[in-house]
This record gives structure tokens, C-alpha cells and sequence, in this order.
């Protein structure tokens, strides 16, 4: 493999792609953000093009901004795999709009997920408990640690926008008249802990905490639906503003989370290349799954690839020719 360099600071017609049938993949550089899921998904789509399509494709290190930025302004790095495009929404647009960046399809088939989880045990022994207004009813369920007789409610720490999420919606949903109290783990580590915690002693928790991640592929959690339809007006009025008085119930949008490509070099490389990007997608359970795996081998993106591609030949012999996949098997 190649060694990382370091880089600063619409659905695409791939049938209808400029060039010929002929043309062929040349460089390329793929960007690999500063978290797993999207080191693992760069690593993959490195090793699958460089060995079933003939690329030179390189991985740069970048993170969000900095590379859709780089992405939209010189064209590089060519493929940014795993772009949550909601954190720069004006930017994804005006590079759309300007023909300077294509959406190729969705990283995550069934998006970037947020929202408040229970261990799935709970739900299994109370099925009745599927909504917020269902958990706030039992408190006894969901000790508080410091206040017995309450209810807990984890936020994540102070200064995560899912702490301020979090926090607007108890209010909205009258948690502490219904005997909850927030609790700010202090940490990353400390709300893993917490949830840890809860596991080993068969506990009930409910908190804040998202998806594609290791530990809901090390411990089976269940999203609670909020009970009530999506209002981003009411999102962007009150429910992510930590200040506003008066937060309504309301549910926590899915981000989407799309592979991006440079116009030019989408309109130059082999089509087929295009159009394996267009079909690898994963869900939130593979890629959990994935990573929690990652953690504890302390594998590398490049490492946890090829133990997806060792694993799960029915899925992405799918997303790709039938001689390119003979050429990545034989290379694993």
C-alpha cells in the first residue's frame, strides 16, 4: 500500500460518463478522516481500486472541512468517501451547483445516526417501551447513579452538540416533572463507561449517543423513536440552541452522509470506477460491527478492510465488476 500523505487546510449518470469505455482509472487521492469509520471505508475503497481497477490511488488525511473545502475549490483529493455534508451545507450546495463536485451516492445507506439509545435487554424485557414519552414514564428503570428514586437521563459531556440536543429535548419533553435528572459523564471515555457499566450489571440507561460507532458493534443498543415528526424549523429555532427558553418535543434529523467526487475526475476515470462508488454503500450495523472489531484487535483502516473483504464477499461482490472482483480475491 501506498503510505498517507497530509492534506491541509445529485445523483451522477455514470452510463452517460464523458470519455470512453476504454478510458482508464490513472491517480487518484482518497481522503481518510480522523475517525474510524471513515479511515476503514477510505482504506477499503483504496484497496478495491487500486487492485480491481488498476488505480493509483493514494490516501491524504483530512478532516471534514478541509477537504470538501479542497474538494470544491482544487478538485482534490478526487474522492472524499465518507462527506457529512450536513456540517457545510452551503459549501456541498454551492460546489454542486457549480458543477465543481459530484454526489456519487450514499456512504451510509441509512445515514449518520443521533439520538437518545437504551440497551436493547430493556427493551426486550418491556417491548413497551419504544418511545421517549414511554421511557420518561419509568423512571425506576433507568437509575439515576447519585439520586435514588430518580430517573437518569446521559447527555454526553459539556461542549458535544448532542449535550445541548440532548438537554433542549429533556426540557421539551418535561423530563424532570416526570423524575429524571441530566447527567454530564464529563467525558467521552465516561459515557462509554457509563454504558459499559450498565451492561455488565444488566442496568437499565437512556442517553445520548450515534452511529456508525465501535461500541454499539460491541453492545446492542436501540435507538427510541421520539414520538413525534421532524420540525428543522423547530430545530434550528430552539432544539439545537442551548439558550432558547422554551424547546418543544421534536426528533433528531438523520445526517446524511454521501461519497464525493471531483466533477473532472469523474468525467475522465474509467466509468467503471464511478460506477463502483455509486454501489458502495454499508449500513450502520456492518460498519459498527466492523469497528468494534478494529478495537479490539487495534487494527489500522488498511487492516480492517481486508477483514471486511475476507468476510463479506455476498455484499461487496455487489458493488463491483465480476473481473475486478477475481482480482481482489486474489490479492487478499
Amino acid at each position: 500500500m501506498t503510505r498517507p500523505l497530509i492534506l491541509g487546510a445529485a445523483t451522477l449518470p455514470f452510463l452517460a460518463l464523458a470519455g470512453t469505455a476504454w478510458a482508464e482509472c490513472g491517480s487518484l487521492t482518497i481522503a481518510s478522516m480522523n475517525w474510524q469509520s471513515a479511515e476503514v471505508l477510505a482504506s477499503l475503497d483504496q484497496f478495491i481500486l487500486n487492485e480491481g481497477y488498476g488505480c493509483d490511488a493514494e490516501i491524504v488525511i483530512a478532516d471534514t472541512v478541509p477537504a470538501i473545502t479542497s474538494l470544491v475549490e482544487k478538485g482534490k483529493p478526487e474522492v472524499v468517501p465518507e462527506g457529512w455534508v450536513g456540517l457545510m451545507p452551503e459549501l456541498f450546495e454551492t460546489g454542486l451547483a457549480e458543477g465543481k463536485i459530484v454526489a456519487v451516492g450514499k456512504a451510509l445507506s441509512d445515514g449518520g445516526v443521533q439520538g437518545w439509545f437504551i440497551p436493547k435487554y430493556i427493551q426486550d424485557e418491556h417491548p413497551e417501551i419504544r418511545t421517549a414519552a414511554d421511557v420518561l414514564a419509568h423512571p425506576e428503570l433507568f437509575p439515576a447513579p447519585e439520586e435514588p428514586g430518580k430517573g437518569a437521563i446521559y447527555t454526553g459531556p459539556a461542549g458535544w452538540g448532542g449535550n445541548i440536543v440532548t438537554t433542549q429535548l429533556a426540557k421539551g419533553f418535561g423530563a424532570e416533572d416526570k423524575g429524571f435528572v441530566l447527567v454530564d459523564p464529563g467525558s467521552a471515555a465516561g459515557h462509554d463507561g457509563a454504558i459499559a457499566r450498565a451492561y455488565e450489571r444488566k442496568q437499565g440507561w437512556v442517553g445520548y449517543y450515534w452511529a456508525p460507532t465501535a461500541l454499539l458493534g460491541k453492545y446492542e443498543m436501540v435507538q427510541i423513536d421520539f414520538g413525534v415528526p421532524l420540525d428543522m424549523e423547530e430545530w434550528k429555532r430552539c432544539t439545537s440552541v442551548a439558550d432558547c427558553p422554551d424547546p418543544k418535543p421534536n426528533a433528531w434529523p438523520v445526517d446524511e452522509v454521501l461519497t464525493l467526487a471531483a466533477k473532472e475526475f469523474s468525467e475522465t476515470t474509467d466509468p467503471a470506477v464511478m460506477e463502483y462508488l455509486s454501489k458502495r454503500s454499508w449500513s450502520n450495523e456492518t460498519v459498527n460491527a466492523l469497528m468494534a472489531w478494529m478495537t479490539d484487535n487495534q487494527a489500522t483502516g488498511e487492516a480492517g478492510a481486508q477483514e471486511f473483504l475476507r468476510n463479506n464477499q455476498e455484499t461487496w461482490t455487489q458493488w463491483v465488476s465480476p473481473d475486478a472482483a477475481e482480482k481482489i480475491k486474489a490479492a487478499l
